[in-house]
């Protein structure tokens, strides 16, 4: 199985990185993994659209190419990111929006959408901070692109892994939290 790992944080001492060390170490080598950390590899997440650039010629964007291709060849997708203020990183934001656009990912039905990533499946893992009163009213953007967006462009089955309050969980909990996510990918 080919799988691309979507990794979004903007350092690497972070615990999302250590999620990501341990989901890489714990695939099976009988898998194909490439990783596409958006901070490192310096994505540009400005959807740009205008009098040249049209709308519903996204899928054909030249820069976006390589990044339809991963998406393309990849038969299993896992996005690892922190939740900020309810949403994805804006880079990951401008990624789905560039990336998983018309004509590419999904396209138009006479009543709905059409999903174009058959046959693929996907692992959402999100950290977040959001308080528990909280959490009821807010919008989970692990949530969203699960239900949403990968869903809308027929990517199925979709697992969702979340830790919440990250910055208070003792060492212990986040440990238990790396074994349970270990466990996961050695499964995959």
């Amino acid at each position: 199985m080919n799988i691309l790992i979507i990794y979004t944080h903007p350092t690497h001492q972070s615990f999302n990185c250590a999620i990501l060390k341990q989901v890489q170490a714990n695939i099976s080598s009988k898998h194909s993994v490439k990783t596409l950390d958006l901070y490192n590899e310096q994505f540009d997440p400005i959807l740009r659209f205008d009098e040249s650039h049209k709308r519903r010629d996204l899928d054909k964007v030249v820069e976006m190419k390589e990044y339809r291709d991963l998406i393309t060849w990849a038969d299993h997708l896992i996005f690892i990111f922190p939740l900020w203020w309810s949403g994805m990183p804006a880079i990951l934001k401008g990624f789905i929006d560039r990336v998983f656009v018309a004509g590419f990912a999904y396209s138009y039905k006479k009543v709905g959408l059409e999903g174009h990533l058959q046959g693929k499946s996907a692992w959402i893992i999100t950290t977040h901070n959001t308080p528990s009163f909280v959490t009821p009213f807010a919008q989970d953007y692990g949530k969203v692109l699960k239900n949403q967006i990968l869903k809308t462009c027929a990517v199925a089955p979709v697992k969702l892994t979340q830790l919440a309050g990250v910055e208070k969980i003792s060492d212990d909990k986040r440990q238990q939290f790396l074994e349970d996510i270990a466990q996961i990918a050695s499964c995959i």
